[in-house]
């Protein structure tokens, strides 16, 4: 794409070497873990700061996977990218999530209808008012259809997007619950601001990795590669 900033600071890749739609782990090694599980022909475009990418096809349409970090700085930055100098169409988050809901539990899929935020994200926007961060409803909607046809139950509706892992306010768990939010992970909202700013698409798709209410936790390497429902739905969009 003549005269976009390609390869940028924090992506190698070249013109024509990421797919339209992405899949966007926040982890690296499960970006890996997916081109290697379940793409074939997979390529790496992308080692700046072990960021890892991969485009290969998937049923013979050509797909990307790349980690996004953790938090909305580094997503804000990755998914701004891929929109506005890689011309990628959708960006399907598929993460982990802390359980709040009590009909939430490990290993449930939650797919983030809205993100509410405790971030200042929006600010740069100068928008009067508050903006309400969403998913694309077109991408939401087949995923939703995808789940049924596998057999598979989720749960839609509102996430929280949070800037901080280690909160010093104790009580803020409980107000999100109160309001009905689901789960809390920490890139959504920056995802769906983006999105919307490009005039492209973006869906959360979350597997609960651990619950704020209830003694209940994967390890790390079940993080990595223990969330093969949500990859199977995201696939197939």
């Amino acid at each position: 794409m003549t005269g976009l900033p390609i390869p940028t600071p924090h992506n190698g890749a070249g013109p024509g070497e990421i797919a339209k739609t992405v899949l966007m782990p926040g982890d690296p090694l499960r970006a890996k873990y997916i081109a290697d599980t379940y793409l074939e022909d997979a390529v790496c475009f992308n080692t700046v700061r072990n960021m890892l990418g991969y485009t290969g096809t998937y049923k013979g349409k050509k797909i990307s996977v790349m980690g996004g970090g953790m938090g909305i700085p580094s997503i804000g930055i990755y998914s701004y990218e891929l929109y506005h100098f890689y011309d990628v169409d959708s960006i399907i988050r598929i993460g982990s999530a802390g359980g709040y809901a009590d009909d939430v539990r490990v290993m449930d899929i939650v797919i983030g209808m809205g993100a509410c935020t405790n971030s200042n994200y929006a600010h740069q926007f100068g928008l009067p008012g508050t903006f309400a961060p969403i998913a694309d409803y077109e991408l939401m909607q087949k995923a939703v259809d995808v789940a049924k046809a596998q057999g598979k139950t989720v749960k839609v509706g509102n996430i929280l997007s949070s800037d901080t892992f280690y909160s010093d306010d104790a009580e803020a768990k409980d107000k999100w619950k109160k309001m009905g939010v689901l789960a809390v992970e920490m890139e959504a909202a920056a995802l769906y601001m983006n999105a919307a700013r490009a005039g492209k698409k973006a869906l959360c798709i979350l597997t609960i990795s651990d619950h704020l209410y209830y003694p209940e936790e994967l390890s790390a390497q079940e993080r990595q590669t223990g969330f093969g429902s949500m990859m199977e739905i995201a696939l197939e969009l």
